[in-house]
C-alpha cells in the first residue's frame, strides 16, 4: 500500500470530509467503520482479518509441522517523533513485534495490531504509518489477522500509540532463552549499533551531522532462521532495543549467572554514532538499536555463522565482540583500547526515553 492519498479512497463521503480523527472513529458507529473498511482492511488485506469476528480463527494445519512449541510475544510503541529518518512508528511495530517472536528462534507467522489515536491526529499521516506497516508485514511474511481502534480526547493521548502481538513457529531442535549462556560460548552483534537512538536523538534535538543517519529498523527473522540452518545450539538471541547492547547484556548475564567480557575495539560503532555519542555524552553500549540482535553460542560454531551471517543484507557487518566466562558471574565487563578494563552496568534509567 502507498501512503496515504484521499483522492484514491472509494469510501464515502463522510470520510472524506473528516482530515483529522474525531472521537467518532472510535465510537463503533458509521465513522469507526468506515476507518476500517477503507484505510485497515485494504491495507492488512487478508481473508482471516476480513472476517472481522471478535478473534482470529487461524487453521494450525500444515504450520506446526514437526513442532509443539509456539512463541507468543507483545509490545507497545510510543516512540516520539512518530517519524524519523528511516521509519516510522508503523515500521517499528511491525518490525519490533516479528523481531521479538524471532529472537525465541521462531519463524513469525501472525500478528495483532491495536491503536490508540488522539483526537485531531492528522488522517494522512495515519495513513502514512498504516501504509509503512502494511510494507513492513510484507517484508518479514507475516499477516495481520486481528486488531482493535480506539480515540482519546485531544490531549489524553500523544498522537497514536500502537501495541503489536505476534504469534511465531519455534522449529524442532531450537532452544534459545535468556538463561541458557555458557561459559566458552561467544558473543556476536549482527552489525552497527547505536543507529536508531541517534537518529531519534537527532530529530529531538534538531541535530545535523556532516553524513546522514537513519534509523537500523529491520525484521530480523529470515537472518535468524539463515542463522539456524548453520546450527540449532545458539544459546541466546536478543534484539538490542531500549537500554541497547549494554542492557540486553547485563540480562543475560544474570539470568545465565555468568560473566561477559567485550572487547571494545570490536564493538562496531558507526563513526557518526561514536561522534554524536561524544557530543551529547552517551555511551554508544546504551544507546538503542531496532534492527541489531545479540547472539551467544559456542565458540566452534562462530566462524562458520559469521560467514552466513554476512551473507544477509541485516548481518553484513556481523562481528565477535566478547565471550563468556566463570569470572565475576552476573556481571558485563568491556576491555578497552589502552588495556583497562571498566564494569558495563545497567543504567538507572534510560539514556534516550521514547525510542520505540
Amino acid at each position: 500500500m502507498n501512503d496515504l492519498n484521499f483522492n484514491s479512497w472509494t469510501c464515502p463521503l463522510p470520510l472524506r470530509d473528516y482530515p483529522k480523527i474525531v472521537l467518532g472513529h472510535g465510537g463503533g458507529g458509521k465513522l469507526s467503520n468506515e476507518l476500517i473498511e477503507n484505510l485497515f482492511l485494504p491495507a492488512f488485506s487478508n481473508e482471516t482479518l476480513e472476517k472481522l469476528g471478535d478473534a482470529a480463527t487461524i487453521d494450525l494445519n500444515g504450520l506446526l509441522q514437526n513442532s509443539s512449541r509456539l512463541a507468543y510475544s507483545t509490545d507497545s510503541f510510543v516512540v516520539n517523533p512518530l517519524f524519523f529518518p528511516g521509519g516510522n512508528i508503523g515500521d517499528l511495530a511491525i518490525n519490533g513485534t516479528v523481531n521479538d517472536v524471532a529472537m525465541s528462534g521462531a519463524k513469525p507467522l501472525f500478528l495483532s495490531a491495536g491503536f490508540i489515536i488522539e483526537e485531531g491526529f492528522e488522517m494522512e499521516n495515519l495513513g502514512r504509518i498504516v501504509g509503512s506497516m502494511s510494507r513492513a508485514a510484507l517484508a518479514a511474511n507475516v499477516r495481520i489477522v486481528t486488531g482493535d481502534t480506539k480515540v482519546v480526547e485531544r490531549g489524553k493521548g500523544d498522537g497514536v500509540f500502537i501495541n503489536t502481538s505476534g504469534i511465531g513457529v519455534i522449529p524442532e531442535g531450537a532452544n534459545i532463552a535468556p538463561n541458557l549462556a555458557q561459559v566458552g560460548d561467544v558473543v556476536i552483534v549482527s552489525g552497527e549499533i547505536g543507529l536508531h537512538g541517534i537518529a531519534i536523538m537527532s530529530v529531538r534535538e534538531g541535530l545535523e551531522f556532516d553524513a546522514p543517519i537513519e534509523s537500523d529498523c529491520a525484521p530480523l527473522n529470515n537472518l535468524v532462521a539463515e542463522m539456524l540452518e548453520v546450527t540449532k545450539e545458539i544459546h541466546v538471541l536478543r534484539d538490542a532495543t531500549r537500554g541497547g547492547v549494554a542492557s540486553v547484556l547485563n540480562e543475560i548475564a544474570k539470568s545465565s549467572n555468568i560473566g561477559i567480557v567485550l572487547q571494545e575495539n570490536k564493538l562496531p560503532v558507526p563513526r557518526i554514532v561514536r561522534s554524536a555519542c561524544e557530543m551529547l555524552g552517551l555511551d554508544p553500549l546504551y544507546v538503542a538499536n531496532e534492527g541489531k540482535l545479540i547472539c551467544i553460542l559456542p565458540r566452534k560454531y562462530a566462524d562458520e555463522l559469521l560467514e552466513k551471517m554476512r551473507l544477509n543484507e541485516f548481518g553484513r557487518k556481523a562481528e565477535i565482540i566478547g565471550e563468556v566466562v566463570t569470572e565475576h558471574a552476573g556481571m558485563v565487563v568491556a576491555k578497552t583500547g589502552i588495556g583497562g578494563t571498566r564494569v558495563v552496568d545497567l543504567q538507572l534509567g534510560e539514556q534516550l526515553p521514547r525510542i520505540c
